[in-house]
């Protein structure tokens, strides 16, 4: 289990450092998801910031670091999850002269979308997962769960514009323009279901 947050700010009001702090905050709500790292990656110039909290299990190295650039430089993910088939995706992969610098599913899924596309990658991709991407060459994120959804994801704009992601509420709730009033027609759905059903939240 990892945790997986970020922010895309399309009028690029943050430069670095402020996105760094606001990131950083973000991501601290979930050390209970990944007790083992974290990391932060900004491009202020897009607007654009993605967080990370580590659990290391498949590669314990610094080559398993996230958020994680693709050896192209071009995409960049925070992800958090499981691909059951990495070995063989990453043995074909490499059998078309792509080199890996580790051992983890998360290079292997961005170094797939890098060379296949991400809609042709994750129809490979066999696993349990969910991850931001940002295309750095078309200035395009990507917000991606498996098929069944097991991973959780959560995303919404803000009144500012700001549009938030992550894998806990509360990561998103660390944001200083959060509006935490409770969603009424989202608690009834909670006390006839048991839950709150997509696409809505508590708030």
């Amino acid at each position: 289990m990892c945790g997986v947050v970020g922010v895309l700010d399309p009028r690029h009001r943050r430069g670095r450092g402020d996105s760094e702090h606001l990131l950083r905050s973000m991501a601290g709500s979930m050390v209970h998801r990944g007790p083992d790292g974290s990391g932060v990656w900004t491009d202020p110039q897009h607007g654009i910031g993605l967080s990370h909290r580590r659990l290391a299990i498949m590669d314990l190295s610094a080559a398993g670091y996230q958020p994680m650039a693709s050896a192209s430089d071009r995409y960049v993910i925070s992800y958090n999850g499981e691909i059951y088939n990495h070995r063989e995706l990453a043995a074909e992969l490499e059998g078309r002269g792509v080199c890996f610098r580790g051992h983890s599913d998360t290079e292997v899924l961005i170094e797939a979308v890098d060379h296949w596309g991400t809609r042709a990658a994750l129809e490979r991709v066999d696993g349990m997962f969910a991850f931001a991407l940002w295309d750095r060459l078309e200035r395009q994120l990507v917000l991606g769960r498996d098929r069944v959804g097991e991973k959780p994801l959560f995303y919404g704009r803000l009144g500012s514009g700001d549009i938030v992601f992550g894998s806990t509420i509360d990561g998103l709730r660390r944001h200083p323009e959060f509006d935490r009033g409770i969603d009424r027609n989202a608690l009834a759905l909670y006390f006839r279901h048991k839950y709150v059903p997509t696409p809505w939240s508590i708030y």
